[in-house]
């Protein structure tokens, strides 16, 4: 039975590029790893999903479903979602179960924008688009995890010194 690291964080935080150099440390040792990427999922339903708050809800939802259901064809999945809503993180750790880790990676707003890997912030600021999740004049604001099982600050720490990190949490609580 796979365990699941659920990596929340505002977009441009790292979760993405955490979850792909975590793949290639353990597909690298023998692991059966998946990636389940929140924008895939929400286009593939017949029911295509937005931006709402609702819609985020839903697509939350319904990659908890997909990652309990994944977890026997894998050693590791790694979620790297936005999950805004403290509640339904809470509601995804309740549908997968005893194998799931909420992994927040922090960064702090600044730092996304000063990346903007898709262009996204730069957008919103000119006004091109509507502000993204926890951002000043968002409908959706980012709940910061009050306790999840792991942090790890990327606006500070290297892309490698933080998959090290959550490699070491990971053998620290004997899942690899």
């Amino acid at each position: 039975m796979g365990t699941v690291l659920w990596l929340t964080g505002l977009s441009g935080s790292g979760k993405t590029a955490l979850a792909e150099a975590l793949k290639k440390t353990y597909e690298a040792k023998g692991k059966r790893v998946y990636i389940l990427d929140g924008d895939a999922v929400r286009q593939k339903d017949a029911r295509p999903l937005g931006f709402s708050r609702e819609d985020i809800r839903e697509n939350n939802r319904r990659i908890a479903l997909l990652a309990k259901e994944k977890k026997n064809e894998h050693d590791l999945i790694f979620i790297p979602v936005i999950a805004p809503f403290a509640e339904d993180r809470m509601r995804s750790r309740e549908i997968i179960g005893n194998s799931f880790f909420e992994v927040f990676v922090d960064c702090p707003l600044a730092e996304c924008v000063k990346r903007d890997v898709k262009g996204l912030y730069r957008a919103a600021l000119a006004g091109n688009r509507t502000p993204l999740i926890g951002m000043d004049g968002s409908e959706v604001p980012y709940e910061m995890p009050t306790f999840p099982d792991m942090r790890v600050n990327t606006g500070r720490l290297t892309l490698e010194e933080s998959a090290l990190l959550v490699s070491k949490f990971l053998e620290k609580h004997a899942i690899v």
